[in-house]
């Protein structure tokens, strides 16, 4: 199977190194040179898999540059501002202005970063460039980023778990990564919206956002969120800075506050990747984490609705299921701590007509919905991130034949369109930006997997 894509994609594979060349910043990859010129936690992490296929030594300092805006209490950040982009200082120091996180003590000096984070990739990304490393070079590996990533770890137990319930809970759609898909935006349209950004949508004057959006100027509007939607985020995003990014003062007066599957799916896996580095390196993991681990497991059977058969993310405070149906229903595939028999019923979705078989998978909503947009970002659109995702939770519990479907099927729509953000699902029309860097980094890992 891997010579035989590597035969038919060999083109495509050059394209997509080519494309990592051109988004590399020095000591990171950003994820397209115009619209991120940013480093950006989870892209960095998928970049770095597609990497260690052709060059450890880069693939290794895209999580070593990540760690660098690690902040004291061990968040790591989504977004970090390096200064030596294309864009110029006033670019940086403007997006420096908006977060702000100087405004928390526990933000590196030297480097200006958001204040949230994202899905907790990087374990996974440390076991795959490890798996390209003989077994001495993978012990150095693992011990040189395992004090980083353990902290990393017991930070997300500690502040967004403060129930001790087993799931993290996140504070902005950013964290989820997958900003407005169908079941975030639902719950912040209807919970969250402020009266200012309310009063804007009853006068229309929110279509005057329009003129002063970046995105949108290198763009198509109708591929990227709405004005509203952009608003809303950005008066969530000021909410936290007003409080400083403390957590507890955040979550004592939060009116938006998600257990999101997505997230607390991927952080299974990396905290089983985690176990796996510490016995590599011969280090004993705190009891109270290994305790808390395994907890999370147990935890995602809440996140279970029976009547639907399907998982959704949770309100933190109310524990009422957020029923609206996206990609991040297939994530706990990725866990691999689910069921066989739910796992069949999630992956029977995939070849529903009526919800995620689509000439160009995996839609990101479902064809039935009524949030479904085949190019308007996360409420439509195909993803090659969760695309890869899924591959691997296929694979997890010997869905061979549908993992190497989807693979092949991902491939072609790369090949077929080029290497885009994300695609519609529908006809395979490229959008979103080019040379974009975590399409080109999983097409070389799908290839060479």
């Amino acid at each position: 199977m891997v010579d035989n894509l590597k035969t038919n994609f060999l083109e495509l594979e050059t394209e997509a190194k080519d494309v990592l060349d051109k988004n590399n910043r020095g000591n990171y990859t950003c994820p397209n040179i115009r619209l991120y010129p940013y480093q950006w936690l989870w892209d960095s992490c998928f970049i770095s898999i597609g990497l260690a296929h052709y060059d450890i030594d880069k693939a290794k300092q895209e999580i070593l540059s990540l760690f660098e805006g690690q902040w004291a209490n061990g968040m790591m950040p989504n977004i970090l501002m390096w200064k030596h982009n294309n864009e110029g200082d006033n670019y940086n120091t403007s997006n420096e202005r908006i977060w702000r996180s100087w405004l928390n003590p526990a933000s590196p000096n030297e480097l200006g970063t958001s204040g949230i984070t994202q899905p907790p990739l990087i374990a996974e990304a440390v076991v795959k460039i490890g798996e390209k490393m003989s077994p001495s070079e993978r012990r150095d590996w693992y011990k040189q980023v395992y004090p980083k990533l353990l902290k990393y770890h017991q930070w997300i137990f500690e502040e967004r778990d403060p129930h001790g319930e087993g799931l993290a809970l996140l504070i902005h759609p950013w964290e989820c990564g997958m900003d407005n898909t169908a079941p975030w935006m639902q719950e912040l349209s209807e919970h969250s919206l402020p009266l200012w950004l309310k009063a804007l949508m009853i006068l229309r004057i929110d279509m005057l956002l329009g003129l002063f959006r970046r995105d949108t100027q290198i763009v198509k509007g109708n591929q990227r969120i709405t004005n509203v939607e952009a608003l809303s985020f950005f008066a969530v995003q000021r909410r936290l800075r007003r409080k400083r990014y403390n957590f507890d003062k955040i979550i004592d007066h939060s009116l938006f506050a998600i257990e999101d599957i997505t997230f607390n799916s991927i952080l299974i896996k990396a905290n089983k990747h985690l176990k796996e580095i510490s016995r590599t390196i011969d280090k004993k993991l705190p009891e109270d984490l290994i305790e808390r681990m395994g907890i999370s497991e147990k935890a995602l059977e809440d996140l279970w609705d029976d009547y639907a058969q399907e998982y959704f993310s949770r309100d933190f405070v109310s524990h009422r299921l957020l029923k609206e149906s996206s990609i991040a229903s297939f994530m706990p595939l990725y866990s691999g701590s689910i069921s066989k028999e739910k796992a069949k019923i999630i992956v029977d979705n995939l070849s529903n007509t009526h919800r995620y078989k689509t000439p160009y998978p995996v839609p990101t909503s479902p064809i039935s919905s009524d949030w479904f947009n085949p190019q308007r970002y996360w409420q439509g659109p195909t993803w090659i991130n969760t695309n890869w995702l899924i591959i691997e939770g296929l694979k997890n519990y010997g869905f061979d034949k549908e993992a190497n479907e989807l693979k092949e099927k991902t491939l072609k729509l790369v090949n077929k369109s080029g290497i885009y953000e994300y695609f519609d699902p529908l006809n395979g029309t490229p959008l979103g930006s080019n040379n974009f860097s975590w399409t080109a980094a999983l097409a070389i890992d799908l290839i060479n997997s």
